[in-house]
């Protein structure tokens, strides 16, 4: 369980957020999909492991959002995927097992995929509490 608030039943969690990351990328099962890149939009929150950071004011004790965009970048990179849920898991449990985040929420959609629409795609929450 995360760490209790003084005097009261709440627990604490501390979560950082990046908002309406785009990255062009090469992701889908048609064969045009696999040639032709398109924009993703990845949105995360993620739970500090803990909460050194807001204690003291050091990059050293918080998790680097910058790192992990670039992590992010590298695997979009490196990697075809064939479905926006495939990409929101591995990107789900690199946070949780790379940069030891308890729980994470990934969002992960396609810009203008579908007429009419403006995205679509999907959103994921793992981790435990402990």
């Amino acid at each position: 369980m995360p760490p209790l608030q003084p005097n009261t039943s709440q627990y604490l969690m501390d979560i950082i957020f990046l908002r309406e990351l785009k990255i062009d990328t090469l992701i889908g099962v048609y064969e045009w999909e696999k040639r032709v890149p398109q924009t993703l939009q990845i949105d995360l929150e993620i739970a500090l492991p803990d909460s050194l950071a807001c204690q003291t004011d050091n990059i050293a004790d918080a998790l680097n959002y910058a790192d992990i965009v670039r992590r992010i970048q590298s695997e979009l990179s490196s990697r075809h995927f064939n479905l926006l849920e495939a990409l929101a898991e591995h990107i789900a449990q690199m946070l949780l097992n790379e940069f030891k985040a308890p729980w994470a929420k990934v969002s992960v959609a396609k810009l203008q995929a579908i007429r009419g629409s403006r995205m679509v795609g999907i959103c994921i929450e793992r981790g435990q509490l402990k």
